[in-house]
């Protein structure tokens, strides 16, 4: 159970710094974070912290890659995190 918790506090860190990478790369006209990394990370585990992130700091909010993606990508997650509850923990 550390692990996991260990594992997804990991995730979400890193997909909320990448979501604030990507926010200020694009103010600055810089080069950006592909939006299939964020995917991935969110995919990762990373979903619920960087869906929070992008509303917080209004960054892909238009894409519905990302507001549809990223609600789906956190259920999913919260009911894998009960099955790990009931089975394996």
């Amino acid at each position: 159970m550390i692990a996991y918790a260990v594992y997804m506090a990991a995730v979400s860190l890193v997909s909320a710094v990448a979501a604030i990478a990507d926010k200020i790369r694009a103010k600055r006209g810089a080069r950006r974070i592909p939006e299939r990394t964020l995917v991935f990370l969110a995919a990762l585990g990373g979903a619920p912290t960087m869906f929070l992130t992008m509303i917080v700091i209004r960054h892909k909010t238009k894409k519905p890659l990302f507001m549809i993606s990223l609600p789906l990508l956190t259920v999913a997650h919260f009911i894998l995190f009960l099955l790990l509850l009931k089975y394996v923990f």
